[in-house]
């Protein structure tokens, strides 16, 4: 029996990423990383700044991704996501001025979630560098 199922990434320009072999997805979610397995229960849930892992049988695909929206539902797991990025394609100097953009931006006034949102950021950001 097949250990397999279906993702779908879209972003708002265009449907970034389709895939019919995916084995496991680990998503940043607001509770923390979650796994997402075959048969996994329905979900919808909320994404923070942090990395997509997708598992297949051509290996690990990794992707950053600033924020969105996971839904799992008969087998089929659909992200919305407004930025997301392939690290192994994207340049050094991408991440240091996103890295810089984030570092100011989390000087100013902002409220406790913006803090929140901005200090994962900035650390996704650190790791991927």
């Amino acid at each position: 029996m097949s250990e397999e199922f279906k993702l779908e990434v879209v972003n708002p320009e265009k449907s970034f990423l389709s895939k019919d072999d995916v084995t496991e997805v680990v998503v940043p979610a607001f509770e923390g990383e979650m796994g997402i397995l075959k048969d996994h229960i329905s979900i919808i849930s909320f994404l923070k700044p942090g990395i997509i892992k997708i598992y297949s049988k051509l290996g690990e695909e990794k992707y950053y991704i600033e924020d969105g929206i996971i839904e799992f539902k008969n087998n089929n797991l659909s992200i919305l996501t407004s930025s997301i990025f392939n690290i192994k394609d994207v340049e050094k100097s991408k991440i240091d001025e996103m890295l810089r953009v984030a570092e100011e931006t989390a000087k100013d006034n902002i409220s406790d979630q913006a803090k929140y949102l901005i200090d994962q950021k900035i650390e996704v950001l650190k790791t991927i560098n």
